[in-house]
């Protein structure tokens, strides 16, 4: 019976030994990652990687920034971020968190960013202007939305069926994006999302301006990198895009 004992606690030892092992091995894994990260960042500020500084900031021409709410907070940084995609050529940036805590700082941020003015739905983006527009967006906006848009479309449709007596319309998916037009909440698609948080997720982010969106995680934002901004927009401009085709 001691020796079963005994058998027990030396396999119970080993497993948390091989635990410790495991763990060890992980993150001093990602500690390299995060180490490697930082210093291409920094060569890419520094500009010795020559490739990253040439962008085709043509491809950019409307940018969205997702951002944890409880990172939203931190008007420092986003002002920060706006900056330096406003000195790289970006004119036209979407931000947006799920709880509208950045809509509530929109006065501040407007003043602090050069050049900055809100961004009009109803008008063309503009990729060669000097100005640097914003919009701000919350998940609110996308619900709001969507029940707009849908009262549109219903009341359209009873009025073609008083019309021409036919009960059985259905919606399209073109339909739909006119209606969200009319209603005033259509929007332009962004080319390129950047999602500042931990989650890797668009975060509520209205569904029908993102279908041929890339998606890229930049991690928490306090620990943002300019160098980290760059390759990410520079691998964006490198991808050759289908349009689900």
């Amino acid at each position: 019976m001691t020796i079963k004992v005994e058998l027990q606690k030396i396999g119970i030892l080993g497993l948390q030994l091989i635990w410790i092992f495991l763990h060890f091995i992980v993150s001093s894994f990602y500690f390299l990652v995060s180490i490697a990260t930082t210093l291409e960042s920094y060569l890419i500020s520094c500009g010795f990687l020559r490739k990253y500084n040439h962008l085709d900031i043509d491809r950019v021409q409307y940018l969205a920034i997702v951002v944890e709410s409880d990172e939203a907070y931190n008007t420092l940084k986003i002002i920060e971020l706006l900056q330096w995609l406003e000195s790289m050529g970006i004119r036209s940036v979407c931000l947006y968190d799920a709880e509208g805590v950045l809509k509530q700082s929109k006065e501040i941020i407007l003043k602090k960013v050069k050049n900055a003015s809100l961004f009009q739905t109803d008008e063309p983006l503009q990729l060669n202007c000097k100005g640097f527009t914003l919009e701000f967006i919350s998940a609110s906006d996308g619900k709001e939305a969507v029940a707009r848009a849908a009262s549109f479309l219903l009341k359209d449709k009873w009025r073609k069926t008083n019309m021409s007596g036919d009960s059985n319309q259905c919606f399209s998916e073109s339909q739909m994006t006119e209606a969200l037009k009319a209603v005033g909440c259509g929007g332009p698609d962004p080319d390129l999302i950047l999602v500042y948080g931990p989650s890797r997720c668009h975060l509520g982010f209205p569904a029908w301006r993102i279908r041929y969106t890339e998606i890229i995680h930049m991690g928490p934002l306090k620990s943002k990198k300019y160098g980290s901004l760059v390759k990410a927009i520079y691998k964006f401009t490198m991808v050759r895009q289908n349009y689900g085709k």
